[in-house]
């Protein structure tokens, strides 16, 4: 199973210059936690999630719409392509502690992210096979995000 048979396609996203209360009402509108901020050719510069508004905005004495996603995002962001085996993306969210990853077209554009809530019910069991994604190779990798870095994870089912 590739990235793109799991991923939402044209994820909300933002520019470094929105105001966080904008974001804020955005995320809310869209029901996501998180959204990309890219800039006006599409290339993703970080994330920014409902915490890293809860907590710029807890740190600071000033309103979220004085403060922009430039203050607030995540720099550095983990991604991968839309042609990634599904598991190695897994890896990737496990390793990095992640719940979302931005992916990326052949120009390094933002493509879809997939988040771990749609990988869950990607991975249902109801037909009872095994699909190619598993129960298993989801709760593994959320075991990875939430678990000690110090810790041995299982490696991914195949």
């Amino acid at each position: 199973m590739l990235v793109r048979d799991a991923m939402g396609r044209s994820p909300a996203s933002c520019d470094p210059g929105a105001n966080l209360a904008a974001i804020t009402e955005r995320l809310w509108t869209c029901g996501c936690g998180a959204m990309p901020v890219v800039d006006s050719a599409g290339n993703v510069l970080g994330i920014i999630t409902d915490r890293d508004i809860c907590v710029v905005l807890g740190t600071r004495d000033r309103r979220p719409s004085e403060l922009t996603a430039e203050q607030a995002m995540t720099r550095g962001v983990a991604a991968c392509r839309a042609d990634d085996d599904i598991h190695e993306a897994l890896r990737m969210m496990s390793s990095k502690k992640v719940r979302r990853l931005p992916v990326l077209d052949r120009a390094g554009k933002l493509a879809g992210i997939p988040c771990m809530s749609d990988l869950i019910l990607d991975a249902w069991h109801g037909s009872g096979t095994r699909p190619e994604l598993s129960y298993e190779d989801v709760m593994t990798a959320l075991r990875g995000i939430y678990w000690n870095a110090t810790a041995v994870i299982p490696e991914m089912h195949r």
